[in-house]
This record gives C-alpha cells, sequence and structure tokens, in this order.
C-alpha cells in the first residue's frame, strides 16, 4: 500500500511559477512509474506528465518545455515543476504511481488527494 499526498498548489499569475510535491510514504517511489495528471471543472481527468522507473520521461504536448517532473528518492517524493503557467493550466493536479509506464490513468494504482492549481490572467 502506498499514501501519496500533494501540496504546492496555490493561486499565481500567469507567466508565474509553482513547484507540486507528491510525497510518499508506504513503499518506496523508486519502485514505481510516478505521473501528474490533471482536472479541470466539467472535464474528464488528462494526463500532464510520467517518469519511469529508469528516468524516462513524457510529457502531454500543452505542457512541453514548461513543465518538469522529477523524483528524489532519498526524499521519496515526486515533484512537478510548473513554469510559464498559463490560465488554461487551472485544474486540481493529482500525482499517481503505478507498476506500469503509461499515459492513462487507468493503469495507475495508487493516487493522492489532488492539489488545486489556479492561474489568473
Amino acid at each position: 500500500q502506498v499514501h501519496l499526498a500533494e501540496s504546492g498548489g496555490g493561486l499565481v499569475q500567469a507567466g508565474g511559477s509553482l513547484r507540486l510535491s507528491c510525497a510518499a510514504s508506504g513503499r518506496n517511489v523508486s519502485d514505481y512509474v510516478v505521473s501528474w495528471f490533471r482536472q479541470a471543472p466539467g472535464q474528464e481527468r488528462e494526463f500532464v506528465a510520467v517518469l519511469g522507473r529508469s528516468g524516462a520521461i513524457d510529457y502531454a504536448d500543452s505542457v512541453k518545455g514548461r513543465f518538469t517532473i522529477s523524483r528524489d528518492n532519498a526524499k521519496n517524493t515526486g515533484y512537478m515543476q510548473m513554469d510559464s503557467l498559463k490560465p488554461e493550466d487551472t485544474a486540481v493536479y493529482y500525482c499517481a504511481v503505478g507498476g506500469i509506464y503509461t499515459t492513462r490513468a487507468k493503469f495507475y494504482n495508487y493516487w493522492g488527494q489532488g492539489t488545486q492549481v489556479t492561474v489568473s490572467s
């Protein structure tokens, strides 16, 4: 069993930055694929970024060049640095871990509670 707790969300102006954290407990985050998803009001949850156990990384086209996913195994924590934020990035952001390198939410076993990111124009 893995428990995930996100933090770092908040209100920021367009062009600003935030760093989201995903603290894991119960198991080592290094044993898993770590991903971030987001869900805006009235929309389906969508893939944002994935980091594999070997270091492979993929991003959604909408965030490439602006978001950076990373992991600190010593702190058992995943991160997502978000720069050049846009109003359309406004959503609840969720971290998830699983055993398969995939962008599809249904394959992730464990999810955090989410953290709200609001970008004002």
